[in-house]
């Protein structure tokens, strides 16, 4: 096992100049060097022989190196990758056309390098999430969307950082040092995924594992430009204990929406070792999202609008960015509708942190027994403001509150196809802050930073599917991120606005550099 980065090496650079995202949009595997291809261009290039799966990881392998030191989102290149490269590529070099298609019928991901989030266990290898006192974990098996990878073809080529216990919107530790946005390096990539944002932004590979307990996969899809898909509580099998938390699941994240439901594809579907998950036997079929008819398919869809979610005081640039999206949904004949929620910051917060303080806190207090000295100051502080709001109201005083924003979102979203709102309220987040003192946003103080991101209501309504695209660039320099909201277990719905999105607002996915 390697380990590239133990502490953060890279000095703050000044903020990026304004690019353009639509220049170089989509670059074909005829016009761009390996690693910045696609998923889908990658396996299309695979079965035409243009492409072997060696010379791909070889490539990415390479770009890794080129990026991580100023970048510091690998935690450890997997040296088994090779070998697996290898077995794909003779596949496709022997197989004849027939017999390699009915094999990618059955392991669509065939030769395909994944990058995991660290606390998605491979088995044999270290499972620290982040925390010192951990750092020599070794996991017995894998996490079931690693072996759900594996049997599609895929395997992890490299493992990527995240805050301790997953538990920032930010991506920093002491055990890994600061990870940086490719787009900005003063700017953070978001988290807790914030290594597979940076790592797909980067283009350290083209699909990645992410998970989300508050916005922890939507955050660094919005903050680096990417795709990352929020499934409905039971689509993807998790790891107990923290399977049972209805606020938290599993995901993909990718630089396409095809290539995120290619991946989510292999990852839905009840699993033996997690009794919330349902059966998913005829998710995202026949989904397309290059199809012309993604747009076509607009006419008649009915689409609400809700800019601030109730009181969420939104920067301008990223208000400017949602408003641009939706203007595009309808010029290609949606019917969107500008909608209010009656939902306040407080009381949003109030019920999250209500179950954060009833239900994870005490797993984490357990988890970290003996080793406080050793953890970053924005852990104890989470923990302390989850403890301080659950002294406050019981779990059952949290289930009223979560109630009633069910209740809100569903007579709001009633007579609608979709929901849109950004992702989050303030545009960025510095990237080796600890924001102790909370946030400002606009002339609004919080008293912590989470309440400056618009992701944690769908984990309070978390049977919604939510998939966050690419809206416009910040004037900081970084990209900003739109939530395509769907009803509960209305996967499809999301995934289709979110495909017309990207192709009426076309987006490289790869930052400069």
């Amino acid at each position: 096992m390697t380990h590239p980065n133990t502490a953060d090496p890279t000095p703050h650079v000044s903020p990026a100049a304004h690019v353009d995202p639509t220049v170089g949009a989509n670059p074909g595997p005829a016009s761009a060097e390996p690693w910045t291809w696609t998923a889908a261009e990658a396996l299309a290039a695979f079965r035409t022989k243009e492409l072997s799966p060696v010379d791909y990881l070889d490539a990415l392998t390479a770009r890794i190196a080129d990026r991580e030191p100023d970048i510091n989102a690998v935690t450890e290149i997997v040296e088994e990758a090779r070998a697996q490269a290898v077995a794909a590529e003779k596949v496709y070099m022997t197989e004849p056309a027939q017999t390699l298609a009915e094999v990618l019928a059955a392991r669509p991901l065939l030769g395909l390098p994944v990058l995991a989030k660290e606390k998605h266990a491979l088995a044999g290898h270290t499972l620290s999430q982040g925390m010192v006192h951990l750092r020599d974990e070794v996991a017995a098996e894998d996490a079931t969307i690693i072996s759900r990878i594996r049997g599609a073809g895929g395997y992890v080529h490299a493992r990527v950082t995240s805050p301790e216990f997953s538990c920032a919107t930010f991506t920093h530790s002491p055990l890994w040092g600061v990870t940086r946005n490719p787009w900005n390096l003063e700017l953070s990539p978001g988290g807790s995924s914030g290594g597979s944002g940076a790592g797909l932004a980067a283009g350290y590979g083209p699909l990645a594992t992410a998970s989300d307990i508050a916005g922890s996969t939507r955050l660094p899809a919005a903050f680096t430009g990417t795709v990352g898909y929020k499934a409905p509580y039971g689509r993807i099998p998790g790891t107990p204990p923290l399977s049972l938390d209805w606020y938290r699941g599993d995901g993909p994240m990718a630089r396409t929406v095809a290539d995120t439901a290619l991946l989510a594809r292999v990852m839905v579907g009840i699993s033996p070792a997690d009794h919330m998950t349902v059966p998913s036997p005829d998710f995202l079929t026949a989904f397309d999202a290059h199809s012309g008819r993604t747009v076509e398919a607009l006419a008649g869809r009915r689409i609400a609008l809700c800019v601030r979610l109730g009181d969420f005081p939104v920067a301008p640039d990223v208000e400017r960015n949602t408003r641009k999206a939706a203007e595009a949904l309808a010029s290609a004949g949606a019917a969107v509708e500008e909608i209010d929620l009656p939902w306040t910051v407080e009381r949003l917060f109030d019920a999250a942190f209500t179950h954060y303080g009833n239900f994870l806190t005490p797993l984490m207090r357990a988890a970290t027994a003996g080793h406080e000295d050793t953890l970053a100051p924005y852990t104890l502080r989470f923990m302390e403001f989850a403890e301080a709001a659950a002294a406050r109201r019981s779990l059952a005083d949290g289930l009223v509150l979560e109630a009633g924003i069910q209740t809100e979102l569903a007579a709001a979203m009633s007579g609608f196809d979709v929901l849109l709102a950004p992702t989050s309220a303030v545009a960025a987040l510095t990237a080796d802050g600890d924001f102790l003192d909370g946030i400002t946003v606009g002339d609004r103080s919080f008293d912590h930073y989470w309440q400056g991101h618009m992701t944690v209501p769908f984990n309070i309504c978390n049977r919604a599917p939510v998939v966050n695209v690419p809206s416009g660039m910040a004037d900081c320099g970084i990209p900003t991120g739109l939530q395509v909201v769907g009803h509960p277990f209305a996967d499809r719905s999301a995934f289709d606005v979110a495909a017309a999105v990207e192709q009426l607002l076309p987006w490289t996915g790869l930052a400069p550099g």
